[in-house]
């Protein structure tokens, strides 16, 4: 037996004051050491618990400590036999962890409010000696950690090794390979001195016994001594299901695999979740769980558990008023004329009437209750644009499912990262979309589109094509109409600016956001719509119009051209074309290929529309006039909002220059304010609509998503303003009320005599002849970066700018530059191939201006 003591007062990130010695009884009443980090507010708000797991200590817990001890207890105990905590003889079983966890909080004297935090193996303790004391907790965070073992989980390789045959004490006591083991799951790599600080209170084999101890009481079988304890947490989850919970998951976890999230999520349904991509086990040491913590600590202070939740979308007065999103597909279900056309390179390759889609439709949607597809169950559709999309996302919507859509160009890390991530229980796709989801362990029902050989169907698992399940639903009546209420889509952010987010739809908003398409466009039942913009192709049946999908590669809209996009107008007589900038400038670009019947069918266009990221009033004019001079809009909005506002090219060339992009007016129904920008560029101030402040744009509007999927502090984050989204744009509102862009939040400079916004900066550079395309970024430290410009400019070398030409940047910018850099391409995203990562550009202007490499991107 080893006497309990203080860790060492060098230990980084520790403070010596927080930690002091606790005596209590354990399981047996024997007075035991406790080593407790402790910290005492004058008036704290409540106590916060913090429970580790094995084989750390109290010290994972050090930026909790750190971030929320001025106003609360936090108490963070090392178990016995662990971290500081005296050291015993004895095993330590769960139930007697939970025992002796309520002798020592006893001890301490802990009063409510408490919000217990727990890690790996604190979270079943945790939860024991929460169903033990309901009375005090008002809140629960959980991170990475499991109350059962679910039945399709296998053992964690990590565990496994160390209980496989005989090895358990050689593998976790006599030697440090489990401890070092679990440190290794740290992403990124922990510093030398954190892992070392791990290590500190296990420095020899007599130490890590209740490491070993941890694991063999880990009740994989079910005859296990813990077994009975473990199931008894796991059922009394039931008496918390009213309590506040967060749980915050890294998913690159090989102990808790995503099963063990969903098992918590099942049993604790009012939880909210947020999953930190990147991060792993350590979830604690790899993101900012402590910001996490207090913001979800500040909530409980102030009694917003309210705001813990999505806020439901408002029903429409009466039920008579509602048009589904399938509602003008059932009133064309007798029509034989066209509704969807896919174009190949000769001219039109399928083509389905709307009698035709909408029979596939009710059948498949029929077909899919059928075999077990759920009212808001989560469907992945990998399928590409067209024909085939429009019939399995109408037909998923018509059976109350939940359809989930990533751009193929996130990449397959992308893709698995997104699907897994969003819960996804039945899988639609083509071929390489099925190979693609096993790869990536989709689980769920596989449907595919198109028939396979069967040795392909069983390799790729495939249960049923699209065409059997239409045939089982032919005779089957089709589901009720979902609510208003119901979640209606998963749609992911491009990843332009940070990683892909779910972005979570009900019905009552995308039914909104079809309305005011619908109305700020003046689109009628004689239109006809080409889609050359992937989240556009499916607005066809909804608006009640024939659409028309052009051959180009719908994840690199840069490859329409202009005979493509003249063939497909012509298969529909189309008279609306919505395509995104890039599409645009190829559009121009190849415009001189047309011949003159493609001319005079390009010429019928009534209406241009191009989103997704800023286009030029030059390139707006020259596309229309490849359209024969038709009106043109540029409607303003993203993934999470569209449109928010929108301007015609005419008010764009009488509107004058601006710092920014001029986006216009808001459209009918939507309001926008601006959150002013701090000196730190944090947009932290109350909204307004006072002209020329520069802040956040913040919007609101009946179609605004619901909220972020399974990312409750990005979602906190971004309807901070109780109805409001925050974009993430920077930008202003002019006098006349018109909207103007000024670049991303996380791109503003800020320099010791202020911020720099890009976009006016940037625009400003693209005037010059010299210059293609221009990014303004900052380099160094916050709040004291100095100002670069990195330029495509195809008539000078690349590598640091000549004189002359950083003379004519500055000149024509307006602004000071440090330096400017000239390159043969920036980086764009994979959506709209339009928006800059400004980020990698001022990652490679810092390398390249501190001598670390050429101006290659």
């Amino acid at each position: 037996m080893t006497s309990a003591s203080l860790p060492p007062t060098d230990l980084p990130g520790l403070d010596p004051q927080w930690s002091r010695i606790v005596s209590a009884p354990d399981a047996e009443g024997v007075q035991r050491e406790w080593h407790v980090i402790d910290t005492a507010p004058a008036e704290p708000i409540g106590t916060v618990l913090c429970v580790h797991g094995n084989p750390t200590w109290s010290y994972t817990f050090r930026s909790i400590v750190a971030e929320l001890s001025d106003n609360w207890r936090v108490i963070a105990p090392d178990h016995l036999g662990m971290g500081f905590s005296e050291r015993t003889d004895e095993v330590h079983t769960l139930a007697d962890r939970i025992d002796e966890l309520g002798s020592l909080t006893d001890a301490l004297d802990i009063s409510g409010p408490v919000l217990v935090v727990a890690h790996d193996w604190g979270g079943p303790i945790s939860l024991g000696w929460a169903e033990r004391h309901r009375q005090l907790v008002a809140g629960i965070v959980l991170l990475n950690t499991a109350v059962s073992q679910p039945d399709d989980a296998n053992v964690p390789a990590l565990i496994g090794a160390a209980r496989a045959g005989g090895l358990l004490r050689t593998v976790t006591q006599r030697t440090r390979a489990f401890l070092d083991g679990t440190l290794r799951l740290a992403h990124p790599t922990l510093p030398r001195e954190v892992a070392d600080a791990y290590r500190a209170p296990y420095r020899s084999a007599a130490r890590r016994q209740s490491i070993a101890g941890f694991v063999a009481d880990i009740p994989l079988e079910s005859d296990h001594p813990s077994r009975a304890t473990l199931d008894a947490v796991a059922e009394g989850l039931l008496a918390l299901r009213e309590t506040p919970t967060l749980l915050v998951w890294g998913p690159r976890d090989p102990v808790f695999a995503d099963r063990y999230l969903r098992d918590l999520q099942r049993r604790l349904p009012q939880a909210q979740t947020h999953r930190f991509e990147g991060a792993g086990h350590l979830v604690i040491e790899d993101a900012p769980v402590a910001a996490a913590v207090r913001r979800f600590a500040d909530d409980l202070a102030a009694g917003r558990t309210r705001e813990l939740r999505s806020h439901p979308p408002l029903l429409p007065a009466t039920s008579a008023e509602r048009r589904t999103l399938w509602s003008a597909l059932e009133g064309r279900a007798g029509d034989n004329a066209v509704a969807v056309v896919e174009m190949g390179r000769r001219g039109p390759a399928r083509t389905i009437t709307w009698k035709q889609l909408a029979a596939t439709v009710r059948d498949l949607s029929a077909g899919l209750t059928a075999v077990g597809v759920r009212p808001e169950d989560r469907v992945a559709l990998l399928v590409p644009p067209g024909a085939d999309l429009t019939a399995v996302l109408y037909a998923t919507w018509r059976a109350g499912a939940v359809p989930v859509i990533a751009d193929a160009g996130l990449g397959l890390p992308g893709l698995r990262r997104a699907l897994r991530g969003a819960n996804v229980q039945h899988v639609i796709g083509v071929a390489r979309g099925l190979s693609a989801a096993k790869g990536m362990g989709l689980p769920g029902t596989y449907i595919s589109v198109g028939g396979f050989a069967p040795g392909l169907r069983r390799a790729l698992g495939v249960d049923y094509t699209v065409v059997e399940l239409a045939q089982i639903g032919r005779q089957l009546p089709t589901s009720s109409t979902p609510l208003v209420t119901a979640e209606a889509a998963v749609l992911f952010t491009s990843g332009a600016t940070g990683p892909a987010k779910g972005v979570v739809y009900r019905h009552a908003q995308l039914e909104a956001q079809r309305d005011i398409v619908r109305d700020t466009f003046g689109i009628g039942p004689g239109d006809r719509l080409v889609a050359a913009f992937a989240p556009f192709a499916l607005f066809g049946p909804a608006l009640g119009i024939a659409s028309a999908v052009p051959d180009m590669d719908v994840t690199k809209p840069g490859t329409l051209t202009s005979r493509a996009l003249a063939n497909a107008i012509a298969a529909i007589d189309a008279s609306l074309v919505f395509a995104a900038p890039a599409a645009l400038r190829n559009i121009v670009r190849t415009a001189s290929t047309l011949d003159p019947a493609q001319r005079a069918r390009c010429e019928r266009v009534r209406l241009l529309l191009s989103a997704g990221a800023p286009v030029s009033r030059e390139m707006l004019r020259a596309a229309s006039n490849v359209l024969g001079g038709c009106e043109a809009h540029t409607p303003y909005g993203m993934t999470e909002a569209l449109p928010v506002a929108d301007v015609t090219l005419d008010e764009l060339e009488v509107g004058g220059r601006g710092n920014g992009v001029l986006v216009g007016h808001p459209v009918t129904g939507v309001q926008v304010a601006i959150s002013p920008l701090d000196a730190s560029g944090a947009a932290t101030g109350p909204l307004t609509d006072s002209p020329d402040v520069s802040g956040e744009i913040c919007v609101r509007g009946p179609h605004i998503k619901d909220h972020y999927d399974q990312l409750w502090a990005t979602q906190r984050d971004s309807a901070r303003d109780h109805g409001w989204h925050r974009t993430g744009d920077i930008g202003h509102l002019d006098v006349d009320g018109r909207l103007w862009v000024e670049g991303r939040i996380a791109h503003v400079i800020t320099t010791p005599v202020g911020v720099v916004t890009p976009v006016g900066p940037e625009q400003r550079l693209e005037r010059l002849d010299a210059v293609h395309l221009a990014a303004v970024v900052g380099v160094g430290p916050p709040g004291r970066q100095v100002v670069v410009a990195v330029v495509e400019a195809p008539l000078q070398d690349e590598g640091v700018a000549s004189v002359e030409l950083v003379d004519s940047l500055r000149l024509a910018a307006g602004i000071d530059f440090a330096a400017a850099l000239v390159v043969d391409s920036l980086p764009v995203d994979v959506r709209h191939n339009s928006k800059i990562d400004r980020l990698e550009v001022s990652a490679l202007a810092a390398k390249v201006l501190s001598g670390g490499g050429g101006a290659s991107l």
